[in-house]
């Protein structure tokens, strides 16, 4: 038995790119499956400005 995969057979290739290929389908079901279990409709939420402040006077100190 060799333990390296450059000197491994065509179908030992085979064999890792299919079970990698299952692998990625189940990981991609269940991320579907679990996403659309839930039934939270997305919506935009407007928000509008309000009136304009004008600050005359400020005890705050500036650093610049």
């Amino acid at each position: 038995m060799n333990h390296s995969i450059h000197s491994a057979d065509r179908a030992t290739h085979l064999k890792i790119v299919v079970m990698a290929l299952v692998a990625g389908i189940a990981v991609a079901g269940f991320a579907i499956s679990a996403r659309t279990s839930s039934d939270h409709s997305q919506s935009a939420r407007v928000i509008k400005a309000g009136k304009p402040v004008v600050l005359t006077s400020s005890d705050t100190l500036v650093v610049r």
